[in-house]
């Protein structure tokens, strides 16, 4: 018998082609059926979805020896694994990993209420038999992923600001893993959102665009808190919903206010990896192809450990981005100097802090908040330099008390401002400093509705 380590086996555990599972009653009656999932705990165990109370589950409490046969997606080679049931997890990493990924499939599906997982059945691996035939040649070998990695370390250390660390964890990405599509995305604890700050490989940039937790493969991910990879899709979830749901305490969105989503529109690859910090749920990397299969294992643990140092640093620039002393504000009205051409009729909308420019949407939440207090006190105190700290001192602005993110609203504000209104610019002065100017004169309106 050619038996072989688990790990030869796993590119087989990627759940494109159903594996065959081989169970038997006690009366020595055999059941053979497709499993959902099988899925990779460790060198000598594997997870397998518990779904249905169907006849193999019954023979699994019965008699726990089982056989699963499994192919390899890239080299059609067969694989058999001899099994021991050992327990039912309903909780802890593996179950939730598993679910995330279910829940994703069902997402993508329309199937939520038919796909649930109800536990993950944990099998010690007793053998596993590579099946004696013709396979295909393997694959050819993958550039160094520990180089990858740390190159792309190597990146993020050296940044100073967050959209720097923004900017080199895309061009590691797509410089060093050649991936073409990819957006960040950050947390809004507040709303319960995220919102995009960065992507590349779109026709438009997205940012500012949200998806609420548990929607598609980014809301699972940041949901459930684990990686989520979906390596074969036949069709797109519909990212719009959950950009068009109502706001939290009542407040409805109101038309007009939904930045399109830059996601393809058919992909066939997403990888969703959570941005986590000391137990916070900070954001979400997301990539993703048009191609099946485009990421493997190898890849969801690159970017897990690249997330990690991302979350770590985003974590470490919120902490220390206030200046040590706060200038105090000017208090004396000043001319606002502005060169000619039209002026810029600002809106602004009190019930969700919609802001709108000329009759264009711009931007909404707290980073409307923010803006519309700049533009008020550009106008009437003629200030422009402006502090990180006095922002989260403002009450008006309803900050959270912990993560409250503001780097990264103000990092969302100023790409906003440059793609739809470069009249108005955010220019950071300083750690935990900004100057905010505008090139032509602002009207405001402030709508209490």
């Amino acid at each position: 018998m050619n038996t072989v380590d688990l790990v030869e086996v796993r590119p087989c555990l990627e759940g494109v082609i159903p594996a065959i599972m081989a169970t038997c009653a006690l009366d020595g009656t055999p059941n053979v059926a497709y499993i959902s999932q099988v899925f990779f705990v460790d060198d000598r165990h594997v997870a397998l979805s518990f779904q249905f109370f169907n006849k193999t589950r019954q023979n699994l409490m019965a008699n726990p020896r089982s056989t699963v046969l499994l192919l390899h997606p890239l080299t059609a080679r067969f694989y058999r694994l001899h099994l021991r049931y050992l327990r039912t997890e309903e909780s802890g990493a593996v179950f939730e990993s598993m679910k995330a990924q279910l829940a994703s499939i069902a997402s993508h599906s329309g199937m939520s209420g038919i796909f649930r997982l109800l536990g993950s059945d944990i099998h010690e691996v007793m053998e596993v038999e590579r099946v004696e035939g013709d396979p295909l040649p393997d694959p050819p070998a993958r550039c160094s992923m520990l180089g990858v990695l740390r190159r792309g370390s190597v990146r993020l250390a050296q940044c100073d600001s967050l959209g720097a660390l923004l900017d080199e964890t895309m061009n590691t990405l797509g410089e060093d893993l050649g991936i073409d599509h990819a957006m960040l995305l950050i947390l809004d604890p507040a709303t319960q959102r995220l919102y995009t700050v960065a992507s590349r490989g779109y026709p438009w940039s997205g940012v500012g665009s949200e998806i609420a937790l548990g929607d598609g493969v980014i809301g699972v991910a940041a949901r459930e808190r684990t990686p989520v990879r979906i390596m074969h899709m036949t069709s797109a979830y519909l990212y719009s919903r959950a950009m068009r749901e109502s706001l939290p305490g009542g407040a409805v969105s109101l038309p007009g206010t939904d930045i399109p989503y830059p996601g393809l529109s058919e992909p066939h690859s997403q990888l969703a990896v959570p941005l986590l910090s000391g137990g916070q749920l900070m954001g979400v990397l997301f990539v993703e192809s048009p191609q099946d299969m485009r990421f493997g294992y190898e890849d969801e643990d690159l970017l897990v450990t690249l997330a990690g140092q991302l979350a770590a640093a985003i974590d470490l620039m919120q902490e220390s981005a206030d200046p040590p002393v706060l200038a105090p504000p000017r208090t004396d009205p000043a001319p606002v100097p502005h060169k000619g051409g039209p002026a810029l009729r600002v809106r602004h909308y009190r019930s969700n802090h919609s802001v709108f420019v000329n009759d264009t949407y711009l931007i909404k939440g707290v980073a409307g908040a923010i803006l519309w207090k700049l533009l008020q006190d550009r106008q009437r105190l003629g200030r422009s330099e402006f502090t990180n700290r006095e922002l989260r001192l403002d009450p008006a602005l309803r900050l959270p008390d912990v993560a409250d993110n503001l780097e990264a609203r103000l990092l969302l504000l100023h790409r906003r401002l440059g793609e739809q209104c470069p009249q108005l610019r955010i220019q950071k002065t300083g750690r935990g400093c900004f100057r905010f100017e505008a090139s032509a004169a602002v009207v405001l309106e402030d709508v209490a509705t």
